[in-house]
C-alpha cells in the first residue's frame, strides 16, 4: 500500500498536530517491516514551503520525501478554493492513499482520500481561530468530510462531534488515538517544582482563567504556592496574557518559556509538581498523556476529550470557574497523598495508549478507505478497523 502523508504541520514545530503526525509516521515505519507482500506499507511524506526545507529526523529517515518549494498559503488557497492541483502531480507519483492531517482533503485523482479531524472547535468558536482555519474550515469541513473515504479522529469525543455536527456516519469514522511517549516514570516529585501549562498560547487553551486562578492562589498564601511556568508558542492573541506577567501580582511568579523543542519536553515535565490543562476544548490533549506517563498529577478542564484521556488519574474542573481551578491546584499542591495517587494512576492509564496500536488501527483505516474508494468506482473491498 502506497501512502502519502501531509507532513507540513511538523515542518517548523512539533506541537499538537505536528507531534501527532511525526509520531504516527514513526510508528508506521516501525510497523512496515512486519508486513510483507500485498500487506506491505510504503510511506511518502509531503511537504511544501517557500523557505523551509524538510530535513527528516533520524527516527523517520526511512520515509520517502516529496518537498516542493511552494508557499503553504498559496498551495492551501489553491487546494481549498479550486481543488487543484492534484497532489499526484506535485508528488510526481501514484498512491493508494493520501492522508491530510487537517479537516480538508488533499486533492487527488485516483487515491483514497483520508482526513484527520482533531476537533471541531473552529465551528463552534471561529473567533478562537485565525488565518485559513477561520477562513476555510467552517465553510468546507462538512463537504470534505463527506467526500473523504475515511475520517480519522483522535478520541471518541471527537468521533461523536463529527457525527453530530458534520453528520458523518459513525461507520465512516475511525478512532486512532495518540500513543504515550517512551518515557519511564520519574523517581520522585520535585519539592521545589512548578505548576506547568504546556501548549500553544491561543484562546481555546483558556490561559486567562489559569492566570486568574493563579492570582487568587497568590492572594491567599503566596509563600507556599509554587511558581507557574507557561511552556508554549505565543500567538498574537496571547499578548494580553503575557503583558500580565510583567505586572503585580504575577510579576516574578510566572515565567513564559516559549516553544519547547521535542528533545527538551521531558525535562520540562520532570521539573513540574503538576500539570494544568484548562482548555475550553481538546480533541485529545497530548500534554495530559505525556504528564501521566511520567507520573505527574494533572488538573484538567471537564471539557472535550480531556475526561476521556485523564479518567480518574487527576482532578477535573469547570473551565469557566477560575476559583474551582484554583481549588484543584491547591489540593494537588498541599495533599501529597492525593498527588501521589493521581500520579500512580496516571502511569497505569498512560500504558493503555501505544503508538504501535495507533499505527495498526491507522493501517486498517487506510484499508477501509481503499475499499470505499473501490466501491464507489464499482468494485468492492473489506477491512477491519476499530470503528468509533
Amino acid at each position: 500500500m502506497r501512502v502519502l502523508i501531509d507532513y507540513r504541520s511538523a515542518l517548523r514545530g512539533r506541537s499538537g498536530v505536528g507531534e501527532y503526525v511525526h509520531q504516527l509516521v514513526r510508528a508506521l515505519l516501525d510497523l512496515a517491516p512486519h508486513r510483507g507482500g500485498s500487506d506491505s506499507i510504503d510511506i511518502t511524506l509531503f511537504s511544501s514551503s517557500w523557505k523551509d526545507r524538510l530535513h527528516l529526523p533520524a527516527e523517520i529517515s526511512d520515509a520517502k520525501v516529496v518537498d516542493r518549494r511552494v508557499p503553504v498559503s498559496v498551495l492551501n488557497l489553491a487546494w481549498h478554493r479550486a481543488g487543484w492541483p492534484p497532489v499526484e502531480i506535485l508528488a510526481r507519483g501514484a498512491f493508494d492513499v493520501t492522508h491530510s492531517l487537517h479537516p480538508l482533503l488533499l486533492p487527488a485523482r485516483r487515491s483514497a482520500q483520508v482526513v484527520t479531524i482533531h476537533d471541531l472547535n473552529f465551528l463552534v468558536h471561529p473567533e478562537r481561530t485565525r488565518a485559513e482555519i477561520r477562513r476555510d474550515y467552517p465553510r468546507l469541513a462538512r463537504l470534505h468530510a463527506h467526500r473523504a473515504d475515511r475520517v480519522i479522529v483522535p478520541s471518541r469525543f471527537t468521533a461523536g462531534e463529527v457525527e453530530r455536527q458534520l453528520q458523518v456516519p459513525r461507520s465512516q469514522i475511525s478512532v486512532c488515538s495518540p500513543g504515550a511517549p517512551d518515557w519511564s516514570p520519574r523517581s520522585k516529585r520535585p519539592e521545589d517544582g512548578y505548576i506547568l501549562f504546556l501548549g500553544t498560547l491561543e484562546p481555546r487553551k483558556n490561559v486567562g482563567a489559569l492566570l486568574d486562578a493563579y492570582e487568587h492562589l497568590l492572594s491567599t498564601d503566596a509563600a507556599v504556592i509554587p511558581s507557574l511556568v507557561l511552556a508554549g508558542q505565543a500567538t498574537a492573541e496571547s499578548k494580553p496574557w503575557l503583558d500580565r506577567l510583567s505586572r503585580a501580582p504575577l510579576e516574578g511568579h510566572v515565567r513564559h518559556l516559549g516553544y519547547v523543542e521535542p528533545a527538551d519536553r521531558k525535562r520540562v515535565y520532570e521539573g513540574a509538581r503538576l500539570l494544568v490543562q484548562p482548555s475550553f476544548e481538546e480533541g485529545f490533549g497530548i500534554p495530559v498523556l505525556e504528564a501521566m506517563t511520567l507520573g505527574i498529577p494533572v488538573v484538567a478542564a471537564h471539557r472535550g476529550a480531556l475526561p476521556e484521556v485523564l479518567g480518574d488519574a487527576g482532578l477535573l474542573v469547570d473551565a469557566e470557574d477560575s476559583r474551582h481551578l484554583a481549588g484543584a491546584i491547591r489540593r494537588l499542591v498541599e495533599d501529597e497523598a492525593l498527588a501521589a495517587s493521581c500520579g500512580a494512576k496516571g502511569v497505569i492509564r498512560a500504558r493503555q495508549f501505544r503508538w504501535s496500536a495507533t499505527a495498526e488501527r491507522m493501517v486498517e483505516a487506510y484499508e477501509l478507505a481503499v475499499a470505499h474508494r473501490g466501491a464507489r468506482a464499482g468494485s468492492s473491498g473489506r477491512g477491519s478497523c476499530e470503528s468509533a
